[in-house]
Parts: C-alpha cells; structure tokens; sequence
C-alpha cells in the first residue's frame, strides 16, 4: 500500500518495515506459515462453499479502500478490515491501544474463550515514499477463531494493535486482512478445510456501490463477456505481480515505457506507482504543466482547473496464458486524485514516483471484475 495526501493509512505493506521482538528481545522477521495448494488438493477436497460478503469503500473525495466484516473470537465481534492483496497478515485495533485507536473499533481479547495470547510484540512502519516513519503500528500476536460469513478458521495466527500513529485516526475501518499470492493464516485455514484456493473481487467505484469481495468463488453476474488469465511472474511469490511488455499513454510509448517490467497488483492503494524516469514519460504523454509537489516527494500535481480537461488513458500490457496480449485500461477519470492540503488550487495526479517499484492498484480494478487464483498461480481480469 502507498501513501499519498488523500490516503492516511494502510501505506505500501510490500516496503514497509517490520521488526519483531521475541521474548528474548532479539529482533527478527516475523514468519507465518504458507502454502501453494496444489490444484489437485483443490479439486479433491471441496467441502466449503464460496461466501460473499460487501464491501464498504472508503471515500475521501475519491475511491481510497475497500473494507469489509470479518468476525474473530469467541463469542464472535465484529471487526472491519482492508481485505489488501498487498500483504499477508491478520491486525487490527484491540482494546490494549486504548486512546490511540478510540476511532476504530476495537477487539476486546478478554472477551473471547479461545484467544491464545503468543507473547510477542512487532512493529510495522509503513513508507511513505520519503524519510521518516509517518506511519506506525505497534502489534501483539495471538491466536483465535475467525470467521468470514459463515467460514469459520480456529487458532487464526492474528495481530493485535496496541498502539499506532495518529493519521490512522481517520480510518473507518479497524486493520487489514492480508490476501498475499500465498495462502496464508485464514485464507490458509479454509482451503485446507476444502474451500477452492482463489478469491475473487468486485471493486467498484462509490457511486456505483455494491462492491464484494468472494471467497472461494467467481461471481459470473458481475461482468461481461469471459475472464483473461495470466501467470503470475515468479511462482510461489507472496506478491501478486504480472510482467508487463509495456505501458501506453493515449495511445502513444517511448523506450522508457517499452521496457518490459513486473507490476505489483495491490487492492489496498487507489494510485499507482512507477519509478520516477516512467513516471516522467508518462506525464510528458499528458501534459508538461504537470509538475512534481515539493511538499510531498514523489507526488505531483497540476492546477485544479486544468487537470479535468487532460486526456489521460493509461493502457498497461500484459500477456494471457494462452499467449495473447492484452491491456488493462486506466481512464482520464482517475487522473485528479485530488487537492492539496497546502495548496488546493493544485491537483495530485494519479502517477506516484517510487524508484525500484512497480505498482497498481484500485485505479485498475475498479473498472474489472478480478480473480485471484491462489491455487494455479495465476490472475484473472473481465470487463464490468
């Protein structure tokens, strides 16, 4: 997830840093257990059903986040999480934070008869493209039932939020439930009681609504025509990354563009991130007014008044698995991110500079149904 002036939270997990302390107080990465469940597994053993559950959006002047129930311990609570394919893990806000999270919901442990505390404390920081950890969780772990509909996982490896920074402060939802490349924690519970190892998301804008997300499933009434599948660019990666031959700009590349690069899909960002000599290619296929945002490095902006009027369609390239090529297409509408807080007669403009990385997000999947298809390894894409 990737930080930028509308979206305060939940920022770029795939650079973040983490450090975890064991009861020693030797410092070292936290390590779940995962898995690639063979397709056969898969097949053989289909004793769960898909569950859909919707999904609220996160607004602030434009899509930011996607959030939806799960339901953890005994007796259930309800806790609202980012379901983000940008990382792996289980957290959210619990009463051990106290004032930090009062926005948020918060998890009372002492409430549930199958929470298992694991004794350990990590942290989180989360990089915002600049230096300085603006963004920080502090974390407890545990164990626990948790549900989602009526697919229930016990001894859950999970998170507890005991502390955070204050720009969490305006999040609705209460943490993040990881959908990595790998099946791990509750998702991994549930394909080895027989759910189909793949997920499925319909991320629409807030004035369409009726967002969802599908576990275990396709829901084939929420787009047209069939699904576009393409194989994940390392095997067994904790990332969802598809290799990409090349990028257009209204309808026109450069070299730069051309060159062939590994994209990260991430459903809990809105913008997209390419390293900075992409990101100039592409903004000078858009208009040379646009102009990087001193106050907010690897941002840029334009005059408000302006950027609606920009042409401004992304076509990024991709190749299916039966060797076709095909685009996955960002309108001019995603252009205007929206105003600065230190000057809202500029713009921020959807294209992020992060030198070293690729990476989409809810900019390119709102406008396609997707699948996420742990157990083969692969993406799948139809227009909505």
């Amino acid at each position: 997830m990737f930080c930028f002036q509308r979206l305060l939270s939940l920022c770029l997990l795939l650079v973040s840093v983490q450090t975890f302390a064991v009861a020693q107080g030797v410092p070292q990465k936290i390590h779940l257990q995962s898995r690639v469940a063979p397709v056969e597994a898969t097949l053989r053993r289909r004793a769960l059903n898909p569950v859909t559950i919707p999904l609220a959006d996160f607004f602030l002047g434009t899509d930011l986040q996607w959030f939806g129930n799960l339901s953890i311990g005994t007796p259930p609570q309800d806790i609202s999480v980012v379901f983000d394919t940008g990382s792996s893990t289980l957290e959210f806000a619990s009463t051990l934070c106290g004032a930090p999270c009062n926005p948020q919901v918060k998890f009372d442990p002492s409430k549930s008869s199958t929470f298992v505390d694991g004794g350990s404390t990590s942290s989180i920081t989360f990089s915002t493209g600049h230096v300085g950890a603006n963004y920080r969780l502090t974390l407890r772990s545990g164990r626990d039932t948790v549900a989602i509909g009526n697919l229930s996982a016990p001894a859950t490896s999970l998170f507890l939020i005991t502390d955070q920074t204050a720009k969490f402060g305006i999040d609705p939802f209460s943490g993040i439930q990881g959908m990595g490349a790998r099946a791990q924690g509750l998702f991994a519970s549930l394909v080895n009681q027989g759910l189909p190892s793949l997920f499925s998301l319909y991320l629409t804008p807030k004035a369409v609504g009726n967002a969802e997300l599908t576990v275990g499933g396709i829901d084939n009434t929420k787009f047209n025509g069939s699904l576009t599948f393409a194989s994940q660019s390392s095997r067994g990666s904790s990332t969802w990354t598809l290799t990409s031959p090349g990028l257009f700009v209204n309808g026109k590349s450069t070299s730069v563009l051309k060159a062939s690069r590994n994209i990260i899909f991430d459903s809990g960002t809105s913008n997209i991130l390419f390293p900075t000599a992409t990101a100039n290619a592409m903004y000078a296929l858009i208009s040379s007014n646009i102009k990087p945002h001193a106050s907010e490095p690897g941002a840029y902006g334009i005059a408000c008044n302006l950027i609606d009027t920009l042409p401004a369609v992304i076509d990024i390239a991709f190749t299916s698995q039966s060797g076709q090529p095909f685009n996955l297409t960002i309108p001019s509408s995603e252009l205007n991110v929206g105003p600065f807080s230190d000057d809202p007669t500029i713009c921020q403009t959807l294209i992020n500079a992060f030198d070293g990385l690729s990476l989409v997000g809810g900019s390119v999947l709102k406008h396609y149904y997707s699948v996420w298809d742990v157990g083969n390894q692969r993406m799948g894409f139809a227009a909505i």
